[in-house]
């Protein structure tokens, strides 16, 4: 049997303090985000699913958060 999928809907996904996001390319092509993330460093990749690269795109749709061109 599977568990009860109520603790989803009732669990609140924790902040994520970003302080900076850069574009990492490969041959021209944006392949990853630079992150920091709680203090730490991430290579995130621009996958919708990935819960890091989706609090990237909600804070960059907040207003709060600009991705920086890849060098």
């Amino acid at each position: 049997m599977l568990p009860s999928m109520n603790w989803m809907r009732s669990y609140k996904m924790q902040e994520m303090t970003i302080t900076s996001a850069q574009y990492s390319q490969y041959q021209g092509e944006n392949t990853m985000v630079q992150a920091t993330i709680d203090g730490r460093e991430y290579s995130v990749p621009l996958d919708p699913a990935n819960r890091h690269y989706a609090e990237i795109l909600r804070q960059v749709d907040a207003g709060t958060l600009t991705i920086q061109a890849a060098d």
